[in-house]
């Protein structure tokens, strides 16, 4: 059982309605430090709502999150986040290397100009991700598994304590995503990871913990 001072995440009686209809209810999850994370479920159970209330997009009808380091209460966490791609209106006129800049911006003041350290940080990424050539391409000229690749770029170029991923494998073609869970492997031993899939059989063997959510939570495993 891992300690109490080790959680970072307290998801606390947390549920949500939408015009009476319910989406959530009586969440209660606690995320501890190192934990790999899978959440499965159905279609329309509420994954994608819960990864929005603990990331603030969304507000909850009842409950509350609350974020934890060294066993003490904390503002924020530097947390990654690679949503779903139909999320994201490829119609915004940016490119792949802004988008993943994008990912550092959020510690930064308006107009401050982004360091060497951190175009080093960027350039890196992007060759990482593969997408060095598509540096200057708007991401509407992108196929759905270059988009993926900028996201998850975006999610990763901070060093993130925390990654939330919602359906990381989407859009990915078959050799990218042998490489993608690679680098999970690599970021799940420095940051704690939370991930959202229905492609259960390589991520439960990656991850020390599984929950389903249908409305309600189960712990699987």
């Amino acid at each position: 059982m891992p300690l109490l001072r080790n959680k970072i995440i307290e998801v606390a009686d947390v549920s949500l309605r939408y015009e009476r209809l319910p989406v959530l209810t009586d969440i209660d999850l606690t995320v501890f430090k190192d934990d790999f994370l899978v959440i499965t479920g159905p279609n329309g159970g509420g994954k994608t709502s819960l990864l929005r209330i603990i990331l603030g997009l969304q507000l909850p009808s009842r409950g509350a999150v609350h974020f934890y380091r060294e066993g003490q209460l904390a503002h924020n966490l530097n947390i990654g986040y690679l949503p779903q791609k139909n999320v994201i209106d490829s119609r915004f006129p940016i490119t792949v290397s802004e988008v993943v800049f994008s990912g550092l911006s959020g510690s930064k003041k308006i107009f401050s100009r982004f360091t060497k350290k951190e175009q080093e940080q960027v350039e890196k990424m992007l060759l990482l991700m593969g997408l060095a050539e598509l540096r200057d391409r708007p991401i509407g000229q992108l196929s759905g598994g270059q988009l993926q690749r900028t996201l998850l770029g975006r999610a990763l170029v901070s060093d993130p304590e925390i990654l939330i991923l919602d359906e990381p494998s989407s859009y990915v073609d078959k050799a990218f995503e042998t490489r993608m869970y690679d680098l999970l492997g690599e970021v799940a031993e420095k940051a704690t990871v939370l991930l959202v899939s229905h492609e259960l059989s390589r991520v439960t063997e990656m991850a020390n913990r599984v929950v389903r959510i249908n409305k309600t939570l189960e712990e699987v495993r």
